[in-house]
């Protein structure tokens, strides 16, 4: 049986039927370019719910047979539903990405904000954590969270705009906030390629997206699906991260599940200035090897061991205590009849 595309999708799914003998199975061809049914090896037809199943996925739509005794509804959900997700992410960090560059001196209270909405999670009772309870005014105003107020107010601004354009619902603060974090934290790679390119912009994203750490962010992006609590966290699980002593800050990041080489890697997250607080970190024989690799790490062309530890450390804090709803801003697909569709 020859090849026959009939619309573009996404993504590739192979699949046998279970009506047909396994060595008689149709394999259903889901490619970036086209839409195909090819057959396995051997002679035979697909069934009619074979194609409803492989169109529905290739359009990303609920289709309904009406024609024949073999009307049928058939959903390819779960493909739809990632689709939804992929695209609404895609356009979240688009978002997020313009206003953190025109708003680059926020990118310091950005990450802090982003650290602090996760470091209130509590391991013995499994409550607090990355669930956006930093934006209720009870919380925001804590000694810890001082001078957080405007990158908060700048994200406030990016919800309003994402909002505007999600299909599928209002983004959670809890998501918004750790994804500005991604977004703030992939600048500052891309800052440096470009300094290492000696300020040529167009060069230094080059080099990023040829060396840098652009596809080790995939669990991190799965994470997608936090719920906004409704209360604030409680007091007392943050220390002020600028005036800690060094060995409170290894208490605290131990107390989560972490220890020296993650408060090492998080040096960026602790206050404005990275170095100064890696200066800081260093006075602790646990931390500063840890601070010295990661600063090589930063010298070379790829900065592999820092930022690949840092997009790990930080897909963990991001979802402490939490949990996914891997359904979030999904929506109903439309429904077309199968019957206008040309075959």
């Amino acid at each position: 049986m020859a090849a026959v595309s009939f619309l573009s999708a996404p993504t590739l799914l192979r699949f046998r039927p279970r009506s047909l003998p396994k060595q008689r199975g149709v394999c259903c061809y889901l490619k970036a370019d086209d839409f195909a049914l090819a057959d396995a090896g051997e002679r035979c037809l697909p069934t009619r719910r074979d194609v409803l199943k492989c169109l529905g996925a290739a359009v990303g739509m609920e289709l309904v047979a009406t024609s024949g005794p073999f009307a049928e509804v058939s959903y390819a959900a779960d493909l739809i539903q990632r689709r939804q997700r992929s695209e609404f992410q895609s356009s979240i960090k688009d978002t997020l990405s313009k206003a953190i560059k025109e708003h680059s001196d926020l990118i310091p209270s950005i990450l802090i904000l982003a650290l602090n909405d996760a470091m209130t999670y509590d391991k013995a009772t499994k409550s607090g954590g990355p669930n956006g309870s930093i934006r209720l005014s009870p919380e925001i105003g804590r000694p810890e969270n001082s001078g957080l107020s405007a990158s908060l107010d700048l994200l406030v601004d990016a919800k309003k705009e994402i909002d505007s354009y999600s299909k599928g619902g209002p983004i959670s603060f809890a998501d918004l906030i750790q994804y500005a974090a991604q977004s703030a934290i992939k600048k500052t790679f891309i800052d440096s390629a470009i300094k290492k390119c000696g300020g040529k912009e167009d060069k230094g994203i080059f080099l990023y997206s040829v060396y840098g750490s652009n596809g080790q962010w995939g669990l991190f992006d799965r994470q997608f699906g936090r719920k906004d609590a409704e209360a604030p966290d409680p007091e007392g699980r943050i220390p002020q991260w600028n005036k800690a002593s060094v060995q409170e800050m290894k208490e605290k990041f131990i107390a989560i599940g972490f220890g020296p080489r993650q408060l090492a890697v998080m040096s960026a997250f602790l206050g404005p200035d990275q170095l100064a607080t890696e200066s800081f970190l260093s006075t602790d024989p646990d931390v500063r090897p840890w601070v010295e690799k990661y600063q090589r790490s930063r010298e070379t062309v790829s900065q592999t061991d820092y930022e690949v530890d840092l997009i790990t450390t930080l897909t963990k804090l991001s979802t402490l205590g939490q949990q996914i709803d891997y359904e979030a801003y999904t929506y109903p697909p439309k429904k077309i009849e199968l019957s206008k569709l040309k075959l």
